[in-house]
């Protein structure tokens, strides 16, 4: 591996991450990413495990709109003070 990316940079004196830490982030993200885990190969490469992070944040992103959408569609048909509204607003705040 390169050297490069362990080496201090000349901007500032911030260290930049290792490969050895490149690999540890993409084994750890491949281990939350259902998709890949899921499969009976473990390997996946950095860039296909990033490209399924990227589309893993944005289904979850989808599924918490779409949630919030259906509590505030639940919200409108009950009284607005009851307990539930009272739940369900928590939800959304």
């Amino acid at each position: 591996m390169s050297g490069r990316r362990s080496r201090q940079s000349s901007e500032g004196g911030t260290s930049r991450i290792s490969d050895d830490q490149i690999i540890q982030l993409v084994s750890k993200l491949q281990q939350l990413l259902p998709e890949i885990r899921n499969r009976r190969s473990n390997k996946a490469s950095a860039p296909k495990v990033l490209q399924e992070t990227c589309n893993y944040i944005r289904n979850l992103h989808k599924e918490v709109a779409d949630l919030s959408d259906r509590l505030s569609q639940l919200l409108s048909t009950i009284d607005a003070d009851s307990p539930e509204a009272a739940i369900i607003r928590s939800l959304i705040m």
